[in-house]
């Protein structure tokens, strides 16, 4: 390749990585531990999730099979997730056979406990199916929170088989971003079982079709939660969330805060059947099971509009319309790990990471200038260089730059000065041999380059395996690595032996300073 050609390769790299990095870091954004945050691994019960299914067939189930005559005693699902479903007619068994063939495919029949009893369950494929769904919405879930959160730039990536990763740069409060994020919003109507005492139902009496929920009494000025009143209500919610659209913040009468939702189409014909069917019974509007009010339906409601309250405090009020307009998770989440990263220790890092990389540049230069002399100036050119390179990259790709991230560049400072090392070292014996400074300045990249190449290489595969299989912080390290490590071959390879070239300017007799 022509000298002048090399030369504008050069100006043209230069010009873009000037023109990426300026004005400073304007793309590049800090990992958590250099401008503070949370980091908040979640772990989703899959497990819930296929038992969720479940129950959702359930009802289906019970529905179709009454609208098609079947006469039946009984559809539920039992605690080994199983559909069992109890004939009163057993000459219904092939018809119902059939229906569940043609209209539920992921369903396979298990050996049932009696004659007049058909038991289904999810195939394999279907509970996998299922589990990697939940996971899957649930990323979906916490992204749309957290947009609507107000955090700007948030890292939200899955993490192995049932992990969610969240990272909030600058989070100012990390209890209300948790509440939010882990809350799990899964919105059930359910009819109040009012033949049934609740104090009986506390002490254990609660009948086979219902199940024990609480209301949270809390103060209207605090929120602090004062007592807890039980409710007994049916075990089978006649509602649920799925059909919200809308929900925002409003206000009783009594100027209490609550939300007001909106259903679709669907849930809004579904809900004025079920208020129609349930005049003067109470329903109870049941959120992450707690009950929030349990009005007494005075006539049939038509719209599709409703509101909750008995909610303590505005910022309660906010949130709760917060998790219900980006969706319910469809499984409950817990917080296996949280770490927080205060402002001021990210400033600390970031300071500590700067004297760390500036003294080891500095060192490297001072050495580099005074044992290989004129040569060693243009080496630290390269390193000088490769920095520049390295921020361009990382800027113009909207990278994280974290502490492990300013370690790895400081490595990449040992690799780049590294290669020219061997390279100064091999043109020192091809000038002991008696070759023209020209012809060793040749030789010695040549004999150079395959150590070159099999040691940056080897380092680029531990880089991406630790990308690979790394989370967070390693992650970091590994691109920053990789980055550097691909500068560095530009640098030493095409850079210096540019400006070598230029030197020497193909003079067989000009001498080289190294």
């Amino acid at each position: 390749m022509k000298l002048r050609t090399r030369w504008i390769i050069i100006l043209i790299v230069a010009v873009w990585a000037v023109i990426s990095v300026l004005p400073y870091g304007k793309n590049m954004k800090l990992g958590l531990d250099l401008q503070g945050g949370m980091h908040v691994v979640l772990g989703v019960d899959t497990d819930k999730a296929v038992e969720g299914r479940l129950e959702g067939f359930t009802v289906k189930i019970r529905k179709e099979l009454a609208a098609e005559s079947v006469n039946f005693g009984y559809v539920q699902m039992d605690n080994k997730g199983r559909i069992n479903i109890a004939l009163n007619n057993t000459d219904d068994a092939d018809k119902v056979k059939k229906i569940i063939s043609d209209r539920y495919d992921t369903l396979e029949a298990v050996a049932s406990s009696g004659n007049n009893i058909l038991s289904y369950r999810f195939n394999n494929a279907a509970v996998k199916q299922i589990k990697e769904y939940a996971v899957e919405q649930s990323l979906e879930v916490v992204r749309n929170r957290i947009d609507q959160f107000g955090v700007t730039e948030p890292v939200i990536q899955r993490q192995g088989q049932n992990q969610v990763v969240v990272q909030l740069p600058g989070i100012t409060d990390p209890e209300r971003a948790i509440s939010l994020i882990g809350r799990t919003a899964q919105l059930k109507f359910h009819i109040v079982n009012e033949t049934v005492n609740p104090e009986d139902a506390v002490s254990g009496n609660i009948p086979f079709d219902s199940i024990l929920l609480y209301q949270k009494v809390t103060d209207k000025n605090t929120g602090k939660v004062l007592s807890s009143v039980p409710f007994v209500v049916k075990r089978e919610a006649v509602l649920t969330g799925d059909y919200l659209v809308d929900a925002s913040v409003s206000f009783t009468q009594n100027n209490l805060p609550a939300v007001q939702f909106t259903l679709d189409s669907a849930g809004s014909k579904l809900f004025e059947e079920v208020t129609g069917q349930n005049v003067n019974r109470r329903m109870a509007i049941v959120l992450d099971d707690n009950v929030y009010s349990a009005p007494v339906i005075k006539s049939k409601i038509a719209g599709g509009s409703a509101i909750i309250d008995g909610i303590g405090t505005l910022e309660e009020a906010k949130e709760i319309a917060i998790v219900l307009r980006a969706g319910s998770l469809p499984a409950p989440v817990s917080i296996e790990e949280n770490r927080t990263v205060g402002p001021s220790l990210g400033q600390d890092s970031i300071n500590s990471g700067l004297k760390a990389a500036l003294a080891g540049i500095a060192a490297v230069i001072i050495f580099m200038g005074v044992y290989y002399r004129k040569s060693g100036l243009i080496a630290n050119a390269a390193l000088l260089f490769n920095f520049l390179l390295i921020f361009a990259v990382m800027s113009q790709f909207q990278a994280t730059l974290t502490l492990p991230g300013i370690a790895g560049m400081i490595l990449t400072l040992a690799m780049s000065v590294d290669a020219n090392v061997l390279i100064y070292e091999r043109i020192r014996e091809e000038l002991r041999i008696g070759r023209t400074s020209l012809n060793a300045v040749e030789y010695g990249y040549e004999k150079a380059l395959s150590t070159i190449l099999d040691s940056n290489i080897t380092t680029i595969i531990a880089a991406v395996v630790l990308f690979q299989f790394g989370t967070g912080p390693i992650k970091g390290f590994a691109v920053t690595l990789s980055i550097g490590i691909l500068a560095s071959l530009f640098t030493a390879l095409f850079f210096t032996r540019t400006v070598f070239a230029t030197v020497l300017g193909g003079n067989e007799t000009k001498s080289v300073s190294i």
